[in-house]
């Protein structure tokens, strides 16, 4: 995998066009001022949060036990489950019951922006190539960079696309996160078959 498709696969999972209506639900009470500084927030914190999973995946992999082919087949059935609902949202938004108040944390920095699939995804890059962790802290850095440019956008976005054509590029990356799921299931699949049942 290339930086190049790293950072595009980190981007569709971080979705930033799906989550326009949802971070503009949240900040709508509060000023202008204050709503640059609660995205900034958020956003700067979810990429330190994506940055530990994939520097400290490995490690926290093997204190767990866990395979890195069980990373991969769970994080594709995550990934999957995602974007069946991006396709298919649910009448209450993709993640559920939003609470009121200024957002900290949750839900803003996670799950929506570093989700479960995208920590499994980190996760996985680090621990599956450690000697390319600079490359794989510039991928999620340009998807980041991008994710926060389109996020501070939201408004003009939302008024220049409207809310048709923010749901069809939704439905767009969740058709793509689905094939991407499949196919990172395929793959802990076989990697599993593979190496057999051998122990940890």
């Amino acid at each position: 995998m290339t930086i190049a498709s790293a950072a595009l696969l980190l981007f569709l999972i971080l979705d930033p066009l799906g989550n326009i209506p949802v971070f503009l639900s949240m900040l709508r009470r509060l000023t202008p001022q204050r709503q640059r500084i609660v995205l900034a927030r958020e956003l700067l914190i979810a990429l330190v949060v994506l940055m530990l999973f994939l520097w400290a995946g490995k490690y926290a992999l093997e204190v767990m036990h866990l395979r890195q082919e069980s990373v991969a087949i769970a994080g594709g059935i995550v990934l999957f489950l995602i974007g069946i609902r991006m396709i298919f949202p649910p009448p209450e938004g993709l993640m559920g019951e939003i609470p009121d108040g200024e957002p900290f944390i949750v839900p803003m920095a996670i799950p929506l922006v570093a989700g479960p699939s995208g920590m499994a995804a980190v996760m996985l890059m680090g621990s599956n190539e450690p000697d390319r962790l600079g490359e794989w802290s510039l991928a999620l850095l340009i998807a980041w960079g991008a994710t926060a440019a389109i996020l501070f956008s939201a408004t003009y976005l939302y008024k220049l696309l409207g809310a048709r054509a923010l749901t069809a590029i939704e439905r767009l990356m969740g058709m793509l996160l689905v094939a991407i799921s499949v196919q990172m299931l395929l793959d802990g699949l076989v990697s599993y078959l593979r190496t057999g049942l051998a122990p940890v």
